[in-house]
């Protein structure tokens, strides 16, 4: 399953660890500053120390890669938040999260970003399920931010003090 940061992991996590074994990727090279990815992963990583689940989880991690998200973004400065950029961030994720779940004879991939209120789900869950059928592997379509999703994902944040970002780690170039 793809991460964006731990503050959406948590609730995902929480709701799917039920029905599934679940191994993350952070992968976020849209993510800048250097320092601020740095930050999230490792923040991610602390959480699933705080909630003892790593023993339950598996943390897979790319390296930082700005360029990949810079060169496929480029002619897209000027999109306003939620515009072209924002689907262009979303294909570059979630296309190596399924390379990694095909590779990784994964079942299904999945992604976090549908927790946030900001983000178009539909948009994210087209994506996926392209993806799905390029690359062989079934993709989990999703919209975590209902069923109080998001709030739940707020509680466990301060349950757990984890650090909530107010971005999504783009600066829009």
């Amino acid at each position: 399953m793809h991460c964006c940061c731990a503050p959406c992991a948590s609730y995902v996590i929480e709701n799917l660890i039920p029905q599934y074994s679940l191994s993350l990727l952070f992968y976020n090279p849209n993510i800048e500053p250097r320092a601020e990815y740095y930050k999230r992963k490792t923040e991610l990583a602390l959480f699933l120390q705080k909630a003892s689940l790593t023993s339950k989880v598996k943390l897979l991690e790319n390296e930082y890669d700005n360029a990949a998200f810079e060169n496929a973004a480029l002619s897209l400065r000027d999109e306003p938040e939620g515009g072209k950029r924002c689907r262009i961030c979303f294909e570059l994720r979630l296309e190596e999260t399924a390379k990694r779940a095909k590779a990784g004879k994964y079942d299904i991939f999945a992604t976090t970003l549908t927790v946030s209120p900001h983000k178009n789900a539909k948009q994210i869950n087209e994506i996926g399920n392209r993806l799905a059928v390029e690359y062989g592997v079934g993709y989990l379509s999703s919209d975590f931010k209902k069923h109080d999703g998001y709030k739940r994902s707020i509680e466990l944040s301060a349950q757990y003090d984890i650090y909530r970002q107010n971005y999504c780690g783009c600066k829009g170039l």
